[in-house]
């Protein structure tokens, strides 16, 4: 998420559907929104709650912000029409059968003129994982598919959503994935597969500025996600009462 592009104000109401756990919920929370972080996971959710509630004491969050979570299901949000200033829905579309059903829920729970960000894995990096490994995208509750940018920009579309920029992301994730699928995306006590996770957090920690240089690089090439930015179009203006007639009028 770029949050330059994806601006979010005190006091907007945004949606995290799908938060896992909680990255983005976080981050909107310490940005002095009303964050809903909602998914299907009770054992994410708990501990989304808690780190909440641990940020609240630790004095992260504006006076006024307010956070919490709700359990359900991305088919049928438990939520009013209209509703959300902006949703987050970050790697979740490609887990769900019926995307098209999520992405109406999203449409109708959204304010008009309201935004939506979406990511999703990108197309060639995904297909190497799926290559590599069936495991990594037939276990339950896995990735049900592989969007193209242009597959994913055109469903929302169809439904009513207006494209406003993408970029990629994660470009040195992607060779930890590639790694994970050829010794075995269960496989965690791999030498280089745990070699290459600790850079990772590293880099994740520390923010150092050559892997910062290294992936500005890759993003384009391989980024291990496709962000895309879309708005739900504001409701069109009341047409104008008819003028009332005069006494004098002919």
């Amino acid at each position: 998420m770029d949050f330059q592009r994806f601006r979010v104000s005190p006091g907007d109401r945004v949606l995290d559907m799908g938060c896992g756990a909680g990255r983005h919920a976080f981050e909107l929370y310490r940005r002095g929104a009303h964050v809903v972080a909602f998914d299907q996971d009770a054992g994410e959710l708990s501990g989304v709650d808690k780190m909440f509630g641990a940020m609240r004491l630790e004095g992260q969050v504006p006076e006024d912000a307010t956070a919490e979570t709700v359990q359900g299901d991305a088919l049928d949000l438990p939520f009013p029409d209209d509703h959300f200033d902006a949703i987050v829905a970050s790697e979740v579309l490609e887990h769900i059968p019926d995307d098209m059903r999520a992405m109406r829920e999203l449409l109708r729970v959204l304010k008009p003129g309201g935004k939506l960000a979406v990511t999703v894995p990108s197309w060639l990096p995904e297909r190497v994982c799926w290559a590599l490994s069936e495991d990594y995208h037939t276990a339950p509750g896995g990735h049900v598919r592989i969007y193209t940018r242009a597959e994913l920009e055109a469903k929302l579309k169809s439904i009513g959503f207006r494209v406003g920029g993408h970029h990629h992301a994660h470009g040195l994730h992607a060779p930890y994935w590639w790694i994970k699928c050829a010794v075995g995306v269960d496989n965690d006590g791999n030498p280089i597969a745990k070699a290459y996770h600790q850079i990772l957090v590293w880099d994740i920690m520390k923010r150092p500025l050559a892997t910062r240089m290294a992936e500005r690089v890759m993003n384009p090439l391989i980024g291990k996600s496709v962000v895309v930015y879309f708005a739900k179009p504001a409701a069109p203006d009341a047409p104008a009462a008819p003028a009332r007639e005069t006494a004098d009028a002919v």
